[in-house]
């Protein structure tokens, strides 16, 4: 049985059980899925035919969506590469349960941690315990090209190493700001033009600029992206958003890196502060069809296909519209059960096809699997690996 929520009621439980058979139904129904319960062969991944190498994506959602907007019938039209293209390949978790601080630097460090992280969100400071790519790199003796973050904005800068003894500096990964590498590629003017693309933070009502960035950001395009700095601004003023540079930067580091961890964080979404619903769900369909992007990627690149897990997930969800104190999709406030149950979908080498589990499971999981699955030991982190994609 799952933990309840710290001061929640027990109905918490039953809110997030009744969300993770919504999604259930409304799966099957879209795609045909089965239950991990009912599957005639339920072999363990050890016993199949895997890559010897192999490698792991990992995408997250700074801001998350409602299944109002996503998976319930009504949603359905805002996410239909998942519906389409996706769910039908992975094995999908229903019921993942975000049981620490709904903040969204703070909750992607507890991601990436598998500890539920403790410190103020808006602190510039490195995660408490270790990361997945300090585990990663130490145990595994991986070069520092081989694990790499791209992140949403400034406040990130700092999720790619903790500060804890034995791991920390020199086992961490190398951290991408896209809106720095922007900010340095426009530092001889030429600001104004790119405001949608450059702002840090939807949280504020007012715009905050990114930090200017400086020689660091500028050899970064020339000696891992071997991009000049006009094709770079050229190639991001056709872009909409700073998902979408994220997006085109994951891609030219995966043609010149292959790194085997890669992590992405995609924040669109959060513009739900804004208290915009057309903006909330023109991110939304925008993150969907970014993350085909990314599984096409995969797919295309020799060094990814074939050898590669994929995993796409919130950090956390949104207000309901009747939770007291909320602003529904705007906010994540209330820590009610819809803020805290999210969802998780696996996909690419090794996984089960559409296949949903039901049972809950916690954030914390993901680091525990992806240690299981690429071979090291996160030793400090306090969730368990999935069974179901081991």
């Amino acid at each position: 049985m799952p933990r309840r929520f710290r001061g929640e009621p027990s109905t918490a439980r039953e809110v997030a059980h009744a969300i993770s058979r919504s999604r259930r139904e409304f799966l099957r129904q879209a795609t045909g899925a089965v239950a991990a319960g009912t599957l005639l062969h339920p072999y363990p991944l050890s016993a199949l035919a895997l890559p010897r190498v192999r490698k792991a994506v990992v995408v997250t959602f700074g801001g998350g969506a409602r299944d109002d907007e996503t998976f319930a019938p009504d949603g359905q039209e805002n996410i239909p590469h998942m519906l389409a293209e996706l769910a039908p390949r992975s094995t999908f978790f229903t019921q993942v349960i975000n049981r620490g601080i709904l903040g969204h630097y703070v909750a992607t460090a507890s991601l990436a941690t598998g500890v539920y992280e403790t410190f103020n969100n808006f602190a510039k400071v490195s995660p408490d315990h270790p990361t997945v790519f300090e585990y990663f790199r130490k145990d595994l003796k991986r070069p520092s090209t081989d694990a790499w973050v791209i992140a949403p904005s400034n406040g990130f800068n700092r999720i790619g190493e903790s500060a804890y003894r034995g791991y920390g500096p020199g086992f961490g990964a190398g951290v991408i700001l896209p809106k720095r590498l922007l900010a340095a590629a426009l530092a001889g003017g030429g600001e104004a033009d790119f405001n949608h693309l450059l702002r840090d933070n939807y949280e504020s009502s007012s715009f905050s600029p990114v930090v200017g960035g400086n020689d660091i950001e500028l050899k970064t395009l020339s000696d891992i992206f071997q991009l000049s700095v006009a094709d770079f601004v050229a190639h991001a003023k056709s872009l909409a958003s700073p998902d979408e540079l994220s997006v085109y930067i994951a891609r030219q580091l995966m043609h010149r890196l292959a790194p085997s961890l890669l992590w992405i964080t995609l924040h669109d979404i959060d513009v739900a502060h804004s208290g915009a619903f057309s903006l909330y769900l023109d991110g939304i369909r925008r993150s969907d069809r970014l993350c085909a992007e990314i599984w096409r990627t995969i797919q295309s690149e020799p060094e990814y296909a074939g050898k590669t897990t994929m995993f796409i997930l919130p950090d956390f969800g949104r207000d309901s519209d009747t939770s007291a104190g909320g602003n529904g999709f705007q906010h994540h406030r209330t820590g009610d059960a819809t803020s805290r149950t999210t969802w998780m979908m696996a996909l690419g080498a090794g996984i089960r096809e559409n296949t949903i589990v039901d049972r809950p499971i916690e954030s914390t999981d993901l680091v525990p699997t992806l240690g299981s699955l690429l071979g090291f030991s996160p030793n400090l982190s306090q969730g368990k690996p999935l069974p179901e994609v081991l």
